[in-house]
Parts: structure tokens; sequence; C-alpha cells
């Protein structure tokens, strides 16, 4: 698993980067979209049902690192969690990015959690 501090230069793709490395084919993964400039994929892990990280196919540490350098694909990466949710039938989900490792972010490749298909509690912890 990547490491869990944050890269100082957040565009910067680090060689060890699990989501490049999953991008790029070197990980397998269960594809859920695959969209131009996105994937998403399930999570290997799952909080829900539904469970299923979307990313962009460049490098960017987090959510504030990509709306700052290419607005549209962090548009396109939402449009690509609403069509992952679809797959599954969801009509109501969750769309959480975690931001640093305060915030539970634990791989340092900007991703969306898509969370559905059971009732998910507010707040969430």
């Amino acid at each position: 698993m990547a490491d869990a501090r944050a890269p100082e230069d957040t565009t910067a793709t680090p060689p060890d980067c699990l989501f490049c490395r999953l991008v790029a084919g070197e990980v397998p993964a269960d594809v859920v979209v695959e969209g131009g400039r996105t994937l998403a994929f399930r999570d290997i892990d799952p909080q829900a049902p539904t469970h299923v990280l979307v990313v962009p196919r460049e490098h960017h540490a987090d959510v504030g690192a990509l709306a700052a350098v290419d607005a549209d694909l962090l548009a396109e990466v939402v449009r690509t969690a609403g069509e992952a949710a679809a797959v599954d039938g969801l009509t109501d989900h969750r769309l959480v990015f975690n931001t640093g490792p305060g915030a539970g972010q634990s791989v340092f490749h900007v991703h969306a959690h898509v969370l559905g298909g059971r009732r998910l509690a507010w707040p969430p912890g």
C-alpha cells in the first residue's frame, strides 16, 4: 500500500502509486466503468454493498490539487461516479473524497468513493 504521508509535489507521479499502477494495468482491478480519462473499480475492502473507487488516469494527489489544475477532469470523475452507481442500480448513493491522512486518505492519488446499497448514517464517523 502507498505511504501514509502525502507527497510534497501534488502533481508528481510517485513511482509506487498504487492507482497509477492500476490504471497502467500492472495491478488487477474489478473494473466497473472506463471513461476516457477516468477509471472506476470495486474497492478491495468494501465499506458498503457497493463501494467503487473512481480515479482520473492522470496522477493528482487529492481533490483540491485536481480542482486547481483541471476542473473538467474533476467533473468527469463525478460523472463516472454517477455511471458507476447506475451500473449497480443505485438511486441513492454517497460520493466521498478524503483529503489528507487525517481525513482517511491512504492512497495519495485523488479518488472518489461511491458508496451505496444500504442506509448510510450521518455523520459518517
